[in-house]
């Protein structure tokens, strides 16, 4: 019988980017029922470990018996002392832009933005910057497994590509001569810190299954 486990996430491109990496482990990833009818707790903790546990912990509990995942992930950019850090996903709303209630979500936009103000009089050699993920596996209220992944590359100065989410337009990485929006999505989830953070995780939870048979 093949692992299931259960994110809490409502995004597509988390959710895409998780699915994606566990086919290589035979997993099934599936969002957490009626996840979009649960009230989210406050993600108030200083660590990306510390958001991604009291999630994982939270959400477990809305599915007894079912091991649940739940991530907290972002940029850490160096010249800016390690911001956005956790509040990579409001790092524009913490600026004071919010769109408008009829807009579409340009979160990503205005994250972007704000970001490209941020870096402005910082010198090609100071971009250096990483993608942080905690991801987090609990079972009825308890922490199972913690895993993290990191990816480290450079902040331009304009976007580059179409694909992925977040700040992946402005993470390049010079190995590759691509920003994370550029690469396939095979080959960003061999490099990513979601993709191996996820890794890292269902290779401890397998680990056990295999002592418990």
């Amino acid at each position: 019988m093949s692992l299931r486990l259960y994110v809490a996430t409502t995004s597509q491109g988390k959710l895409r980017d998780f699915r994606t990496a566990a086919q290589a482990f035979g997993v099934e990833i599936e969002t957490l029922p009626g996840l979009e009818k649960i009230e989210p707790p406050e993600e108030d903790a200083p660590t990306f470990e510390g958001n991604a546990t009291l999630k994982a912990v939270y959400y477990s509990r809305y599915l007894p018996g079912k091991l649940i995942i739940a991530d907290d992930s972002g940029l850490e950019v160096d010249a800016l002392d390690g911001a956005p850090g956790v509040r990579s996903a409001r790092f524009a709303s913490d600026a004071g832009l919010v769109d408008s209630p009829d807009a579409e979500d340009n979160t990503d936009v205005w994250n972007n933005m704000v970001l490209l103000q941020c870096m402005d009089k910082v010198s090609a050699d100071q971009r250096t910057a990483r993608y942080n993920c905690a991801l987090v596996c609990a079972l009825d209220g308890h922490v199972r497994d913690v895993a993290h992944g990191e990816v480290h590359g450079v902040i331009l100065d304009a976007p580059r590509g179409l694909g992925g989410f977040g700040y992946d337009p402005l993470f390049y990485l010079p190995e590759l001569d691509k920003t994370m929006a550029e690469l396939d999505l095979e080959t960003k989830l061999t490099l990513s810190h979601r993709g191996r953070a996820l890794e890292a995780l269902l290779t401890k939870l397998q680990a056990a299954r295999s002592e418990t048979r």
